[in-house]
């Protein structure tokens, strides 16, 4: 597996542009009347103490998973660096984890992951990781007699390389594949997520790629596609 090759896909969708001071004149000609409604205004996720992720076993192998998908290197800092295990966390202490977006009702119809192309979970994603996460440890320790964080990073992208392309199936009871998947896609958001979701940590991911954040208003630049702008990346975090 190459070092952000994840990356490479979703940071070729974005524009990169350097990082520089905030040009005064964005901040005039918005709206200065609307009502601010607080039931939408965004909460900062809770970092430090674990809410899901309370094993320490747990914690450490999706850790060592997450590090290996976006290893640190001279762009930028790893996944853990950058707080994407924080911002795991809070996602399924939240309703991310408890899968209220999701059709969960049963009966799952034999052969429905084959019809819909895509496996179709009624398992909520904080249960598919914490059945994920024992079966890969248990994995590695049948495997190679240790923890998976403990192994070398050769003998990690081995299995996950072979979670990837369906060679490695952790347990019965789980999609290795569909998992490895979703740890993916949740390292992906992570480390590009704004930091008010505990990811992202000091705009790291941001800042590699030059993407200049939850700005209000862009108008002033629609028509100035590939150039530098020179944007400080900005957070939705509130500033005292």
């Amino acid at each position: 597996m190459k070092r952000r090759q994840i990356l490479s896909s979703l940071g070729a969708a974005i524009t990169a542009v350097p990082a520089a001071k905030l040009l005064a004149n964005e901040m005039e000609g918005f709206p200065h009347d609307m009502a601010l409604d607080q039931a939408f205004v965004p909460t900062p996720a809770k970092v430090g103490a674990p809410q899901v992720l309370t094993r320490e076993i747990d914690r450490r192998t999706v850790s060592a998973a997450f590090d290996r998908l976006i290893p640190a290197d001279e762009h930028g800092p790893s996944a853990t660096q950058a707080g994407c295990v924080d911002f795991l966390d809070a996602q399924l202490a939240g309703t991310f984890g408890q899968g209220a977006s999701l059709y969960r009702s049963g009966p799952k119809a034999p052969g429905e992951d084959a019809l819909m192309q895509k496996p179709q979970f009624i398992a909520t994603p904080r249960e598919r990781y914490e059945t994920g996460l024992r079966a890969l440890e248990a994995y590695a320790q049948r495997t190679h007699k240790a923890s998976f964080a403990d192994l070398e990073p050769e003998a990690q992208d081995a299995i996950l390389a072979g979670m990837d392309d369906g060679s490695v199936e952790l347990a019965p009871e789980v999609n290795t594949r569909a998992f490895f998947e979703l740890m993916l896609a949740n390292v992906r958001e992570g480390y590009f997520a704004d930091p008010m979701y505990g990811g992202n940590k000091d705009m790291a991911g941001w800042k590699m790629i030059g993407f200049p954040g939850a700005r209000y208003d862009y108008r002033l630049y629609a028509d100035r596609t590939g150039e530098d702008l020179g944007l400080e990346p900005v957070s939705l975090i509130p500033k005292d």
